[in-house]
């Protein structure tokens, strides 16, 4: 008689997976409120995030952005990075 196979204890999700985040800050270094399309991103890597912010830094400085902290999980990568040119 063979037991049956114990349920695994961790599935990864995209969710689980993308821990890389960052804190958008306006000039008072206070989180900004931003477009929810900018809002709450998290990325599978460092370079995902890189590239995002990257990418998408000039419409964030038109809805207030001044510079962003990057996150893996809760602990500080880097930053206050300044998104001025």
């Amino acid at each position: 008689m063979s037991l049956p196979e114990p349920p695994s204890v961790f599935h990864p999700t995209p969710a689980r997976e993308s821990v890389w985040w960052w804190r958008l800050l306006g000039g008072d270094g206070a989180e900004v409120e931003v477009p929810e399309e900018y809002a709450d991103q998290r990325f599978p890597s460092q370079s995902d995030a890189e590239s995002w912010i990257g990418e998408f830094y000039p419409e964030l400085t038109e809805v207030g952005v001044e510079s962003v902290v990057l996150l893996e999980h809760d602990r500080e990568v880097y930053g206050p990075m300044s998104l001025s040119a």
